[in-house]
């Protein structure tokens, strides 16, 4: 795993600037640095070494040196693409999967990336043609960040593109709504105003000052009905693929099958797992009985309330963008162990979305009655604020296009209207409708499943876990989500997915035939954090409620309503943890990129 950087046609263009940008995300990629330019276009590179750990360095060319290629990621089906090119002519001097990216590009041009299996970004210069091409994996698993309002700016991390002159900083304001609701910014823009994200399946190319972003890959649910043996197959493939390494590959535990389907597949040595003194949150024990049964390793670690909270700030950082998720802190823990033993784990993210994992996607009883009435029982409960079961009659009364927002939303319109000083037009109903175009014909389970894979799975889940594994140097690789498992998961019927009880049902079978262990029917936790409980202990309720009278939390709030809703929290009367984490996060986040704050190891 790696980093990239670059830019093109900017008013400021020298190498010092270059190795500023490298310079801040060395943490990718600690095992060599290559910097290349022609006076016109930059590349910069910072390399982890996992594949030919002895001929990889990049920027890589072809033969004649008219090619240059950064990037960042794996291609597994490498091998095969490799075999393919040398029976066109094309000569391979490494074992490396970026020197098929060459050559491809070289035979294939732009199409190329569509035969690509893998998670990647990458930017390839055609010296020749003074044009600059890139692309981004199907769902969005690694980064790429630009910068287009002066020349073409590129990195794997926002705080990178910060150190060009060209970028100067600005809060996109009007994003910040939309954060608060979400947990995320829902779009592929930042509130780092100007800096944007290459959108997942899509490719760029820069030319003559001019930027064309092209969709390559595009979801599609069919409802065709899999076999049992089809998901077992194509997991098993997957996996295989997946430990492709010149170097010891380990596995992230949880005590869910997600993770233990990968673990007992792999047959790894190594696996990681994170705890806290809470039983009610504690997954080690079922991770170590679990690993008992396999006779393999299991390395754990009690994450303390103190540790947790005294390494908040170092993750803001590595984030780039606010994230309200509180198990990305937990993550960081995790990819910290594990990083002291391997530099590549396997983690079972992409299973939920694609195999149908949420509570939110079972089928309840009450969704048998006709969708009109569901509709206007739904409406009544709107207008009554503080009915039982309010929430659920909202919810099943609507279709996914009217405004699903995800599993994981946090404000909604009205209570932002209360307490944030900036309004966003845009509404969830917009955006949802965005999101399903095209796909209106779905049912609400599919279409549901398009949205979290295009939100919540890459603007939550891929960002904490790249960021948190590249933190510490560690390579973290997703078999669930992986273009061919997604070739047969997208096939599954509603009925192969969930039930009223059940979700991930052709998975759990899959995996209780395979593995014939007993965590394929546990309830699932999914990364819990006890935050509920820590943040109304003395020295933490006293830190969120001083971030909460700061200077930026008047800026952008009514800080009156931020003290009742976390006296609310604090005595019992509701619980907002999660509504204060996600402000708690924003004010940090601000601090620390437009106040400068300053704490131990910000760099690491």
């Amino acid at each position: 795993m790696c980093g990239i950087v670059g830019f093109m046609n900017t008013e400021y263009q020298n190498e010092t600037i270059l190795e500023n940008m490298l310079t801040k995300i060395k943490h990718r990629g600690p095992d060599g640095y290559g910097k290349f330019t022609d006076g016109n276009g930059y590349l910069g590179h910072c390399r982890l070494s996992i594949i030919d750990k002895e001929h990889g360095s990049q920027p890589m060319f072809n033969d004649i040196k008219t090619i240059a290629l950064v990037y960042n990621g794996e291609i597994y089906n490498y091998i095969t693409l490799r075999e393919e090119l040398i029976s066109k002519g094309y000569k391979f001097y490494t074992k490396c999967d970026s020197e098929v990216l060459i050559h491809g590009y070289e035979e294939y041009g732009y199409d190329f990336v569509k035969m690509l299996r893998g998670m990647f970004s990458f930017v390839i210069y055609d010296i020749e043609k003074n044009l600059l091409f890139g692309a981004r994996d199907h769902f969005g698993i690694k980064p790429f960040y630009y910068c287009a309002q002066h020349g073409f700016i590129f990195a794997s991390e926002a705080k990178a593109i910060l150190e060009h002159p060209d970028y100067h900083k600005e809060l996109d304001e009007e994003l910040l709504p939309l954060y608060l609701k979400y947990n995320y910014v829902p779009f592929n823009k930042t509130l780092f105003k100007g800096i944007e994200k290459l959108p997942a399946g899509h490719y760029f190319i820069y030319q003559n000052n001019h930027l064309t972003i092209q969709r390559y890959f595009q979801l599609n649910f069919s409802n065709e009905e899999v076999t049992q043996k089809q998901i077992q197959e194509v997991v098993k493939d997957s996996v295989k693929h997946h430990l492709l390494s010149d170097v010891e590959v380990g596995s992230f535990l949880s005590s869910g099958i997600d993770s233990s389907y990968l673990v007992a597949l792999s047959k790894v040595n190594h696996t990681y797992t994170v705890g806290y003194e809470e039983e009610a949150y504690d997954e080690i024990h079922y991770a170590q009985k679990f690993c008992d049964q396999l006779h393999i390793n299991n390395y754990h670690h009690i994450i303390s309330k103190d540790e947790y909270f005294k390494s908040v700030e170092k993750v803001i950082y590595h984030l780039d963008e606010p994230l309200g998720d509180p198990s990305a802190v937990s993550l960081y823990h995790l990819a910290k162990l594990a990083s002291q033993d391997v530099k590549v784990v396997l983690s079972g993210e992409g299973a939920d979305e694609f195999f149908g994992g949420y509570n939110s996607y079972k089928i309840h009883m009450y969704d048998y009655l006709p969708f009109y009435l569901r509709y206007m029982i739904g409406k009544i409960a709107k207008i009554v604020p503080h009915m039982k079961g309010r929430n659920f009659l909202i919810r099943h009364g609507m279709k996914a296009e009217d405004g699903y927002i995800g599993v994981n939303s946090v404000f909604n319109d009205e209570e932002l209207k209360e307490f944030c000083t900036i309004h966003s037009e845009i509404t969830n109903k917009d955006i949802a409708q965005y999101l399903l175009k095209g796909f209106e014909k779905n049912n609400e389970l599919n279409k549901k499943q398009i949205i979290d894979i295009q939100l919540w799975l890459e603007k939550d889940i891929f960002l904490k876990g790249d960021r948190m594994s590249m933190a510490n140097s560690l390579e973290c690789r997703v078999p669930y989500s992986d273009i061919e498992v997604y070739n047969i998961a997208r096939k599954l019927t509603m009925n192969q997915k969930v039930s009223r009880k059940q979700t991930k049902i052709l998975l759990r079978k899959a995996y209780e035939d395979d593995v014939k262990c007993t965590n394929y029917n546990k309830k699932k936790l999914g990364f819990p954090v006890p935050l509920r409980e820590w943040i109304k202990s003395k020295n933490i309720s006293q830190d969120i409620l001083m971030a909460f009278d700061s200077q930026v939390a008047h800026q952008f709030f009514d800080t009156e309503y931020l003290k009742h809703l976390f006296n609310e929290h604090y005595i019992g009367k509701k619980d907002n943890y999660k509504k204060i984490w996600v402000i708690y996060i924003f004010i940090l986040w601000y601090q620390i990129y437009f106040e400068n704050l300053d704490f131990n190891g910000m760099n690491n």
